[in-house]
């Protein structure tokens, strides 16, 4: 038992030294701790002691610089207020000197006034004298003695002014016409034109002569098809491999020509694939028209035209003027303008230029619109926002309009010079044309007239109508009335043939049938055509293709039929 409390006794005891000797340990390490803060502390506040007098230090460092920078500015600025007193001091005394100096002369100046209103008061009363002395020795008063020396000297002077107008106007008119003969020939000596060449006629060439009877078609119907749609003749003569078309109008002679050749190629001549084919070669004549106007633009530097007058622009290649084309001559007057502004330098050489290739656009429309061309061109270019001395000269070229403008007078001039060179124009043809319009304006002049073509050269006038406005007792009337206004209005030699056709067209659709119709029937490509039927055979059937045997008679049409296209009372 006494052992056990001695254990205790010895653990508890120990417990009690231990911990006696861990709280020594701790505050012994504690004091080492405070004391190593207290160091660094002090340290610190050295430290900062130290970096405390260092500003301090350059605080005044830097305030002594500022002050010694002020006060040498206070010194610099003292010194110019000084420098800029002295100055105006100087000027203060040299003006008090000028004034001075103006005081004495304006002192003299008054004294030599006076002086000189003395003089002047006793040459005055001289002259006085003298006046009357003069008047009382001639006999004239001062106005008779005026009015007669006037009158002398102004007659003298009339008769010298006279002569050196007279002498001037013979140096400047000789100097004028020479230096204007000058600029003229270097202009036209720039420009290579070619010479008028231009007809009423179209030759299309053709494989063989056998495909003269595949154009005429059987019974005629091809030819007088292709000439219905065009409005052109088809001569068809013994000229080998060659078809002649002839028609006043080298817009619709285009469309033929291009027509007709679409027609060579494809093969399939008949009056439906006509009609198409027409259709499609006046898409590309316009398209072509088009590209004429835009290339005329390009050639001639001319920029931001309207498209309606690029279209027109492209139309005059189609026109001729004294067998002279339109769009070459407009081009060329379009040249000489803009190289004789440029001579000159006195106009402006784009407005000429653009006043040169216009001044004719009133040609592209003149058979539509009453006038003459020049006001229409004119007109045209005024509705479509053209300047003002561009639409001057336009109307002034044939003195319609008094030319007010050097660029109108520029145009005139270079319009007559590309008119009148030799080989530029031919009379006759322009005169043909003049009257073949003539005739057609006067068969569209009537109610209800659709078109109209003047063919054969003029000799005869070909009227379509439109069937719902004129039947056929009115059709008969409608000839007759343009038989006697033709009559009375045209001077042509023989006589004038008037037709009058009214055409009444009924188009239907082709369903779709079973197979063994279909192979029976034979329908045209597309599954949909107008249908045709001409007698004796099938579209290529024609008297230029013998020994082909016929096709096989096609299934009468559907109920409803109307007549083939192209029939009707003329």
């Amino acid at each position: 038992m006494s052992n056990y409390v001695l254990l205790l006794l010895g653990i508890v005891v120990g417990a009690v030294v231990g911990a006696i000797l861990a709280s020594l340990l701790v505050s012994r390490a504690n004091q080492r701790q405070l004391e190593t803060s207290n160091v660094e502390r002090e340290k610190q506040l050295a430290e900062a002691e130290t970096g405390k007098k260092e500003m301090i230090l350059e605080a005044k460092e830097e305030a002594h610089r500022i002050r010694m920078s002020l006060e040498q500015e206070v010194r610099d600025g003292r010194a110019e207020l000084q420098r800029s007193e002295r100055r105006i001091q100087q000027k203060e005394e040299a003006i008090d000197r000028k004034l001075e100096d103006l005081d004495r002369k304006e002192q003299a100046l008054s004294a030599r006034a006076e002086e000189m209103n003395k003089l002047q008061d006793d040459l005055h009363l001289a002259v006085q004298a003298q006046l009357k002395e003069l008047e009382r020795i001639s006999g004239l008063t001062r106005a008779e003695a005026r009015t007669a020396i006037l009158g002398s000297v102004e007659k003298e002077l009339t008769q010298e002014v006279a002569q050196k107008i007279r002498e001037n106007e013979e140096v400047v008119k000789e100097e004028s016409d020479k230096r204007a003969r000058n600029i003229l020939v270097t202009a036209m000596q720039r420009i290579a034109a070619e010479q008028t060449a231009e007809t009423s006629v179209s030759v299309v060439a053709i494989p063989s002569d056998e495909m003269k009877g595949r154009i005429i078609g059987r019974e005629g119907r091809n030819i007088r098809a292709l000439e219905h749609a065009t409005g052109v003749d088809l001569i068809i003569d013994d000229t080998p491999e060659a078809v002649i078309l002839s028609g006043f109008d080298p817009v619709r002679r285009e469309v033929a020509r291009v027509a007709l050749n679409h027609l060579l190629v494809d093969g399939r001549i008949h009056p439906a694939r006509i009609e198409e084919m027409v259709t499609k070669a006046r898409n590309d004549v316009q398209t072509r028209i088009r590209e004429e106007g835009e290339q005329a633009m390009f050639e001639t530097g001319v920029t931001g035209l309207h498209p309606e007058l690029v279209k027109l622009l492209g139309t005059l290649a189609f026109r001729t003027s004294y067998g002279q084309n339109v769009l070459t001559h407009s081009k060329e007057v379009s040249f000489l303008c803009g190289m004789v502004a440029a001579e000159i330098g006195a106009a402006d050489p784009a407005l000429c230029r653009e006043a040169g290739l216009l001044h004719d656009i009133g040609k592209a429309v003149d058979h539509e619109v009453e006038g003459s061309h020049a006001i229409i061109g004119g007109e045209l270019l005024k509705r479509l926002g053209r300047p003002e001395s561009l639409v001057h000269a336009v109307q002034a070229h044939h003195y319609d309009v008094e030319p007010a403008t050097l660029e109108a007078i520029l145009t005139v001039a270079c319009d007559a010079v590309s008119a009148a060179r030799p080989g530029a124009r031919r009379e006759t043809l322009t005169t043909y044309i003049k009257r073949l319009e003539k005739l057609e304006s006067i068969a569209n002049s009537f109610e209800g007239v659709e078109k109209s073509f003047a063919i054969q050269a003029g000799r005869e006038i070909r009227i379509i109508v439109k069937p719902e406005q004129i039947d056929d007792a009115r059709a008969q009337i409608i000839a007759r009335d343009i038989a006697k206004r033709i009559e009375g209005e045209l001077q042509y030699p023989g006589q004038i043939k008037v037709t009058v056709i009214r055409e009444t067209r009924i188009v239907e659709f082709a369903l779709k049938r079973p197979p063994f119709f279909i192979a029976a029937a034979r329908p045209s490509r597309g599954g949909s055509a107008s249908r045709r039927r001409w007698p004796g055979g099938g579209p290529r059937a024609g008297p230029g293709r013998p020994g082909r045997p016929r096709p096989r008679p096609r299934p009468p049409p559907p109920t409803g039929q109307g007549p083939a296209p192209g029939a009707g009372s003329g």
